[in-house]
């Protein structure tokens, strides 16, 4: 897993680097600019050409960006810099005067380094440096910014007045947490992350992105001495005779979790629609307080009755509950407070419109900082936060996670009905509401860029994605199956 910072973060680690460990700062801003300047060359050896423009701020990426420059001068690069004029940092100082190239006024060369702001930007981008960024921007050079692209917030990923839009953004030390929320999925360009020696202090909590190999545990090699029951029961309590299809995806999408028993309770016409289509699932009229994960509130429409069951599974059941769409909905008309008083887990699955309901905060505040929006709430209410969007944050209140899987096939109708049904079937295997939350994120993210891949963004559906379910799901059992030996005949 991959650790994700925030801009106060990162700069209490480089303190804890240059003050605890001993690492001085010029020797970390020769590695960042040295690691730059690497990624710069393999960029240029793929786009064939020694043509390179730095462009450098006041600050110490700026100073990252001089120490780059003169790095590609040293190995034979035709390299020139952009300079801002302003007050140099110390370290910024330094490495200008060390700078040995030469210097242009206007954009040039194929590939534009882009080092004018980086994490330390406070203020919205105004006047000359609004109109540079135009003209990166404009230029049709590639583009590779140094950690961050400038303008972007790297604690919410906003664009602050205007922003490069980067081709590559390299990552100097960990990722940003603005790297993977809002607008950064969209001007960041390909990731990757450098080392250069930046020590963590031992005592910080940090938000995590998981990849293949982590998620791989929660599918280990099935025994053959096991049966229905060894995986576990899902009830999803979910559509009505409006919104027949939330029963159907959500219902779809639990009998790809892997778990043992799917059962689904609904209404009379929904039974009668879906029974012969999915015989291999149990349809009943009431919740099954016996199964090891509910979902409710998909496609169930709001109403007095919807949240008075909703309050009798709080007080009643002692599994896994997750509470979902027109749930969450009917928590924020009739009050959200019985979440306090409950016996079992709870994960609630809002989207950023549902959350702004739930909390009673704008999107804007939200947006501005949904990590700490969906760390308060977990805590006030003792639950596991999915806060759905492009970059997905699942937190309990003390562990942070953030899915990055995915593709707009998402931004359709069912998707949040697919995640409900994989989340309950999940939990219903026996895995830890945030554990089982981001497995079931990541797996639905990947199976819909399988899915974009294979139909395009515009015309992948949450069907394609339920039929790709098994190749996401089939990358990660990949990852954790030994190697085994067969028998020579």
């Amino acid at each position: 897993m991959e650790k994700v910072l925030t801009n106060a973060q990162m700069r209490l680690a480089d303190a804890y680097t240059i003050n605890t460990v001993g690492t001085p700062s010029e020797v970390l801003m020769r590695r960042a600019g040295a690691a730059i300047a690497d990624e710069t060359e393999k960029t240029a050896k793929e786009l064939e050409t020694d043509e390179v423009l730095v462009v450098c701020g006041t600050g110490n990426n700026g100073g990252d960006g001089y120490v780059c420059a003169e790095e590609l001068r040293k190995r034979g690069f035709s390299v020139a810099v952009y300079a801002l004029n302003g007050n140099f940092s110390a370290d910024c100082e330094r490495e200008f005067q060390a700078y040995k190239g030469r210097y242009l006024k206007h954009m040039w060369g194929a590939i534009v380094v882009d080092c004018v702001f980086g994490t330390g930007l406070s203020r919205g981008v105004t006047g000359e440096i609004k109109a540079l960024i135009g003209e990166i921007n404009s230029f049709g050079a590639y583009v590779i910014s140094a950690d961050i692209p400038s303008g972007l917030s790297g604690d919410n990923g906003k664009v602050m007045g205007a922003c490069v839009k980067a081709d590559k953004t390299v990552a100097i030390g960990e990722y940003k947490a603005g790297h993977f929320l809002n607008d950064g999925p969209d001007v960041c360009g390909e990731l990757v992350k450098r080392d250069i020696g930046v020590v963590l202090p031992p005592d910080g909590f940090f938000a995590e992105v998981y990849g293949d190999n982590d998620l791989s545990v929660f599918f280990p090699e099935r025994r053959r001495n096991t049966h229905k029951g060894t995986y576990g029961t899902a009830n999803l309590i979910a559509g009505s005779e409006k919104y027949l299809g939330a029963a159907a995806l959500g219902l779809q999408s639990a009998l790809k979790s892997g778990c043992g028993i799917v059962k689904l309770t609904t209404a009379e016409k929904v039974k009668f629609a879906l029974a012969a289509k999915f015989p291999q699932a149990i349809f009943a009229d009431e919740a099954d307080l016996t199964a090891n994960a509910i979902a409710v509130g998909m496609g169930c429409r709001v109403s007095p009755e919807l949240y008075k069951e909703i309050k009798a599974l709080l007080c009643e059941y002692s599994g896994a509950l997750i509470i979902d769409a027109d749930g969450l909905n009917a928590l924020s008309k009739f009050g959200k407070d019985i979440l306090k008083d409950k016996k079992c887990d709870v994960v609630v699955t809002p989207h950023i419109k549902e959350f702004s309901r739930l909390t009673r905060k704008t999107v804007e505040e939200i947006t501005s900082d949904p990590v700490g929006a969906a760390q308060a709430f977990a805590k006030e209410f003792g639950v596991t936060v999915v806060l759905k969007s492009a970059t997905t944050v699942i937190t309990d209140g003390e562990r942070t996670v953030f899915n990055v899987r995915g593709s707009t096939a998402l931004s359709k109708g069912g998707s949040g009905d697919i995640l409900s049904g994989l989340l309950c079937g999940t939990l219903a295997r026996g895995l830890a509401p945030l554990d089982a939350a981001a497995c079931a994120t990541y797996v639905l993210g990947v199976s819909a860029e399988i899915s974009s891949k294979e139909r395009t963004d515009y015309c992948a559906t949450a069907y394609d994605i339920i039929k790709n379910m098994h190749g996401a799901v089939k990358r990660l059992i990949q990852k954790s199956s030994p190697k085994r030996l067969t028998r020579k005949s």
